[in-house]
């Protein structure tokens, strides 16, 4: 066997949402921030995540977690989450299974009954602290980026539903959040398909007729997903993030609920110290713990914690043979939508 090149993941879910943290085989990335690094991949040298992203290798589900070395002081490892659309700044459920991988394995040194690790993201460093017991990272908290409304109750025209309407928020990317009721489906297992085609489809509309910017770091710019919500007879909160190309997160959406924080506040449901539990399409949990106000630019915004567990699954080397005729993958309509 010849490999031009090998890699090795820690494979973990986060509330049944795949997260494989790749921990050899890439040393770093050209970049003085780690928004420089995501831009490099998005912008300029796209073809690691490409290898590793799309068939044969993996496929539209699940997301890697490149680490890197941090590049602050304060944060213990960088992390960017390569997806099959692109990569991106800031995942929940990615963090959660990185700060798991990291601790589990030794790479990081594991103290009970808690640990503290700092993530170096292009959204800002988001301290996480793991609750550990017998070896075993049973829980992760995050301090999340500060999250903001950056339009409340804004409407997109839709050919298949008339208008729309619509919260655009950053949440450690952006989001368009979507009352569920609106597009007339019930965030269940049976309607997954019909929402990941829907959310899909909205979120193309909204990112034609809206320029989405960061108002502090460009790298930030654009409409990452559209996150669908309803509320369960409990008081939970059950979310669906619809991803590129065509399906939805398993997990309750870690960003996608600190964005949704942002958004209840500001249409004054919500206060400091109030907790509220996020519920994936599955069922699998996140706690959401607003903390106090902030600003973000000329934005009022949020600071939240966010909480739940992952869990390794395997252990896996990728490699990349000279002679394999698809070196950046391949894409098919079947499973992929395009």
């Amino acid at each position: 066997m010849r490999w031009d090149r090998s890699l090795q993941t820690v494979d973990v879910h986060c509330c049944g949402e795949i997260g494989r943290v790749i921990t050899g085989g890439v040393l770093n990335m050209p970049g003085k921030t780690m928004a420089d690094k995501l831009r490099h991949i998005n912008d300029t040298d796209d073809r690691l995540r490409k290898f590793l992203c799309s068939e044969p290798r993996s496929g539209p589900a699940g997301s890697f977690c490149l680490l890197l070395p941090p590049t602050v002081p304060e944060a213990d490892v960088g992390m960017i989450v390569l997806q099959p659309d692109k990569a991106h700044a800031m995942s929940g459920s990615n963090a959660m299974c990185t700060v798991t991988a990291v601790l589990e394995t030794g790479m990081l040194e594991m103290i009970e009954p808690a640990t503290i690790v700092t993530l170096d993201t292009a959204a800002g460093p988001v301290r996480a602290k793991a609750e550990c017991k017998n070896g075993k990272v049973q829980r992760v908290s995050l301090d999340m980026p500060a999250a903001f409304v950056v339009n409340r109750d804004a409407v997109i025209d839709t050919p298949q539903w008339g208008g729309i309407k619509y919260d655009l928020c950053f949440g450690g990317v952006f989001y368009a959040l979507v009352d569920a009721d609106r597009i007339g489906l019930r965030i269940s297992p049976e309607n997954a398909r019909e929402l990941a085609t829907s959310g899909v489809e909205l979120r193309e509309l909204i990112a034609e007729s809206t320029h989405v910017k960061h108002p502090i770091e460009s790298s930030l710019d654009g409409l990452a997903y559209v996150m669908f919500t309803s509320a369960d007879p409990d008081g939970s909160v059950r979310t669906c993030t619809t991803l590129r190309p065509c399906r939805v997160d398993r997990s309750p959406c870690g960003t996608g609920s600190n964005a949704n924080i942002a958004a209840l506040h500001a249409s004054g449901r919500i206060k400091p110290g109030d907790r509220i539990i996020s519920r994936s399409i599955i069922g699998s949990e996140f706690a959401t713990e607003f903390v106090k106000e902030t600003t973000v630019g000329p934005f009022a915004a949020t600071r939240s914690t966010i909480s739940g567990q992952s869990w390794i699954y395997a252990m896996t080397q990728i490699g990349l043979d000279p002679t394999d005729p698809f070196p950046s993958g391949f894409t098919v309509a079947d499973t992929w939508g395009y």
